[in-house]
């Protein structure tokens, strides 16, 4: 049985009649197929014949009365006819059954089962269609019968289905993408679906197209769809591994829709209400802090909305991100910037007091931070950020004793070296100190070698020898 989260419908944005697909679909209901002539050529039976005829004619009273062989004829129709124009008719006038009345998805599923007939497979392979139009239809009654009913679908099926939706996404100028998110809003509205699209890498997806310039409207459904996965605990309390946060936070900066907006800031109240770990709950705020929403809210609470639940939201996260900010440690915000990826030279990299205290908190969690700042060297093309990484490599070896060796075991000695040469000047200088602090044993000890120098040459004493 499927285990469907109840939000109040109008919360979906169904946006059905402004899309492709619904335009389209008006177009393919003023057709008249000539049913006769695929009897007449045996393509079809005549009891399918009648069938479909008959639903022409009178759809509501025909069903009430033939339901089982209302959905075999479907069923057939669908699997063994080929031709575009008549393939499109059949799933629209499908999918306006199903729309009529959701309670006809636990028909179909009951019927097929007494005929022995798999509901899914029919509705599959027309994903593999080159018709989008057909592709499309075809992905909207597959999500219904996924939602709307006690069956769901079998999981084999729905990672190809989920794989299908992600892709489909994120293709270019695709111009269903409203009806593909929307299948996906639906999807992700039941709990056994969300792991299942989690396992085929759909969070990242969805951030990688927010993180690009789609129309609010698409915007809005994707967000509708992290707010629907937050909604599980575990979900929520990983969702910002795929940083969820600094991506919405920037949208939050610049989105005039009061509707994604809204539904931005319902996706952070999850983020802290629904994760049973109040620590993780805690780095949530924290990051929300770093991404500069708490003054994205205090410009929201000189504003008037019309809608309540963004006033009640407002409230709600100023006040949490306040707490947090004044239990905030040092090594807190340093932590949450660096899991953020977004380093830049926040006063706490250049303080010394900070280095001797926390540097060798970066073991913490299998040298979580650690990992992630070679990571960024790895990947980062941004000169800030590989400038600061660099920096902080060198004070946490400057500050850990054993933190060369430690660097070396991660692979990153060699990454901060192939910095040396690098375009932007600020990265050349920053990978240089870190590599002279990675080559010096003991940078304490170097330290008063030179002192001691320094002052036997001003006496007039030979200088000291030996290795630092």
């Amino acid at each position: 049985m499927t285990t469907a989260l109840y939000l109040p419908e109008e919360n979906i944005d169904m946006i059905a009649a402004t899309s492709v697909l619904q335009q389209q679909a008006a177009d393919i209901r003023t057709r008249t197929i000539n049913w006769a002539s695929y009897m007449q050529s045996q393509m079809i039976s005549d009891e399918d014949y009648k069938a479909i005829s008959a639903l022409d004619k009178s759809r509501a009273s025909y069903l009430a009365q033939n339901s089982s062989q209302v959905v075999k004829t479907l069923l057939n129709l669908v699997s063994h006819l080929s031709k575009d124009s008549t393939i499109q008719y059949i799933l629209v006038l499908l999918d306006d059954l199903l729309q009529e009345d959701r309670s006809r998805v636990d028909l179909f599923h009951e019927t097929a089962g007494k005929l022995k007939q798999c509901i899914w497979g029919p509705f599959l392979n027309l994903l593999n269609r080159q018709d989008g139009f057909i592709v499309n239809m075809s992905s909207r009654i597959l999500a219904k019968f996924a939602c709307w009913g006690h069956e769901t679908m079998p999981k084999s099926d729905l990672n190809f289905y989920l794989q299908f939706l992600k892709d489909q996404l994120a293709s270019n100028n695709n111009e269903y993408i409203q009806s593909v998110a929307r299948c996906l809003q639906m999807m992700l509205r039941v709990d056994e679906y969300r792991f299942a699209f989690v396992g085929v890498d759909g969070i990242s997806t969805l951030i990688r197209i927010l993180s690009t310039r789609v129309n609010f409207q698409v915007q809005y459904q994707l967000i509708f769809c992290l707010w629907v996965l937050t909604f599980n605990p575990l979900l929520a309390a990983k969702m910002n591994k795929f940083s969820v946060i600094p991506i919405l936070a920037d949208i939050l900066s610049d989105c005039a829709k009061e509707k994604v907006t809204r539904i931005i800031l319902a996706v952070f109240r999850n983020l802290i209400e629904k994760p049973e770990d109040s620590s993780v709950a805690k780095d949530h705020c924290i990051a929300m802090v770093q991404c500069k929403v708490l003054k994205q809210l205090s410009i929201f609470e000189q504003r008037r909305f019309d809608d309540e639940d963004i006033t009640a939201d407002v409230e709600y996260l100023s006040e949490k991100l306040q707490n947090s900010v004044q239990d905030l440690s040092s090594f807190d915000e340093y932590a949450t910037e660096v899991r953020s990826g977004r380093l830049e030279w926040s006063p706490v990299h250049k303080s010394a007091k900070f280095w001797r205290e926390n540097a060798q908190r970066l073991n913490e969690k299998n040298y979580e931070l650690l990992r992630i700042l070679v990571h960024l060297l790895e990947t980062s093309k941004d000169a800030i950020i590989l400038s600061v990484a660099c920096f902080d490599i060198g004070e946490y070896v400057r500050h850990y004793p054993r933190g060369k060796h430690v660097l070396e075991q991660l692979g990153g000695k060699q990454i901060v070296m192939q910095h040396l040469g690098h375009e932007d000047p600020n990265v050349r200088y920053e990978a240089l100190l870190a590599v002279q602090k990675l080559m010096v044993h003991n940078w304490e000890y170097l330290g008063k070698q030179l002192e001691k120098e320094n002052e036997n040459q001003k006496q007039g004493a030979a200088p000291i020898s030996g290795k630092a």
